[in-house]
């Protein structure tokens, strides 16, 4: 007959409970660590992006930097008090933190998930004869951010992306676009062959770029319009290149002939806007 050690039996129920409790600990900071991660798809940080983000209404909560005062910080919290979103002042190394050594200012925002529309919203929200922007397998978001905020200040009605293989709006793309991506309805496909089909049997014409292209300074940019814009380093997909009405090129000389997406894309937008805003004047 086994006796029980009463001082043993103790031992091993302490020693379970340890081993409970430590597995618990591990298991919340992982789901700490998971919550983290997935909420940091969802800030915005930048005095511009946060203004913006706030007065659409998609602020959740307001991160800002102890001790800090001024207009800036005074015009957030006056935001954050109208739209009844919580601020929290944290040190400059949680910000870091959050925004991944990004230049918050100091301000830090998070946002609902940003809502993509489907390519008959963005139709059915756009005014007539509108003029879209295509991006063939953009990868940086730095591009797509500078693309954004130039595409807000020529006109353009919407942007279109394919979901895969392809920058999606992120909190970089949001602080490059410093906050022009509350104002460009976005669009996102799962096929671009089939999307730039459905806009051409509505009557849309469709440009592309390429070096071998038309001067697009002959380009006649007016009624409702869809342009290209291809990834930075294959260019437009030979598929989508068929699909066009029309090829544009931009002329240059140097030893480097090629552009930035963003500054290409740049070009060609204010060359239509030029053209549809005289068209209307």
């Amino acid at each position: 007959m086994v006796r029980n050690n009463p001082r043993q039996q103790k031992r091993e129920n302490f020693d379970k409970k340890r081993s409970s409790k430590a597995k618990r600990v591990e298991k919340t900071s992982r789901e700490v660590e998971r919550t983290e991660e997935e909420l940091a798809e969802n800030f915005v940080f930048g005095h511009h992006a946060v203004v913006e983000a706030l007065k659409q209404g998609r602020g959740n909560k307001l991160f800002l930097l102890e001790d800090a005062h001024g207009d800036k910080i005074d015009e957030l919290k006056e935001l954050s008090r109208e739209q009844a979103v919580p601020v929290k002042w944290v040190p400059k190394q949680k910000l870091d933190t959050m925004s991944q050594n990004g230049v918050h200012q100091g301000m830090i925002l998070a946002i609902t998930p940003y809502e993509y529309l489907s390519l008959d919203e963005l139709i059915e929200r756009s005014p007539e004869q509108p003029f879209y922007l295509i991006l063939d397998s953009l990868e940086d978001p730095h591009n797509f951010g500078s693309i954004l905020r130039t595409a807000d200040a020529s006109g353009v009605d919407g942007i279109i992306i394919p979901k895969h293989r392809a920058v999606g709006i992120t909190p970089v793309v949001v602080k490059t676009s410093t906050g022009a991506v509350e104002h460009v309805p976005t669009a996102r496909v799962t096929n671009l062959s089939q999307a730039v089909q459905q806009l051409k049997e509505q009557g849309f014409w469709i440009f592309g770029t390429d070096m071998k292209g038309t001067d697009y300074r002959s380009w006649n940019a007016k009624g409702s319009i869809a342009l290209i814009v291809g990834n930075e380093g294959r260019g437009m997909s030979e598929g989508l290149k068929k699909q066009t009405d029309e090829l544009l090129t931009i002329p240059m000389t140097g030893h480097v002939q090629s552009l930035n997406a963003g500054v290409a894309a740049g070009l060609l937008m204010y060359e239509a806007y030029y053209q549809r805003r005289v068209d209307h004047t």
